[in-house]
C-alpha cells in the first residue's frame, strides 16, 4: 500500500496539480493586488472619491467602555469588500481565459485525418462497364 501511495504521489499528475495550485495562488495574489491598488482607486473616482473597500452597512455599533476599549465589536455587512471580491473574480476569469486561449493556440492540433472515403470507380471504369453491358446486348 505504501508503494502504491508513493507511486501516486510521485506521479506526474499530482506534481502538475501541485504546481498549478501554487501558480493559481500566486496569480490570485497578483490579481488581488491589482484590483485593490489599481482598479478600485479608479472606481473610487467614479463614485466621488469614496473607497468601495470601506463601504459597509452597520447592523450594530461597537460598544466602547469609558476607558475607550471596545467591549463588543461592530457588526457590519462589508459590501464594499464583496464588490472588490467580485471584481477580483472577473479579472481572474479573464486572465485564465487569456491563458487557456494562448495555450490552445500553441498546442499542436492532434486532429486525426478522417479515413478517406472508399474511392468509387473512376470515370473510365464506369465507361468501360457501360461499354461491356452494351456489348452483351
Amino acid at each position: 500500500m505504501f508503494k502504491e501511495f508513493k507511486d501516486f504521489i510521485t506521479g506526474g499528475n499530482v506534481i502538475e496539480f501541485a504546481v498549478a495550485v501554487i501558480m493559481a495562488s500566486a496569480i490570485g495574489a497578483v490579481v488581488k493586488g491589482f484590483v485593490s491598488n489599481i482598479v478600485m482607486p479608479v472606481v473610487g473616482i467614479f463614485t466621488g472619491g469614496v473607497s468601495l473597500a470601506d463601504k459597509k452597512y452597520v447592523l450594530t455599533e461597537a460598544i466602547v467602555n469609558a476607558a475607550g476599549k471596545v467591549t463588543a465589536p461592530e457588526n457590519a455587512i462589508t459590501y464594499g469588500a464583496w464588490i472588490d471580491t467580485i471584481i477580483n473574480l472577473i479579472i481572474v476569469g479573464l486572465v485564465m481565459f487569456i491563458i487557456i486561449k494562448a495555450y490552445n493556440k500553441t498546442k499542436k492540433k492532434e486532429v486525426e485525418a478522417a479515413p478517406a472515403a472508399p474511392a468509387g470507380p473512376s470515370q473510365e471504369d464506369l465507361l468501360a462497364e457501360i461499354r461491356d453491358l452494351l456489348a452483351k446486348k
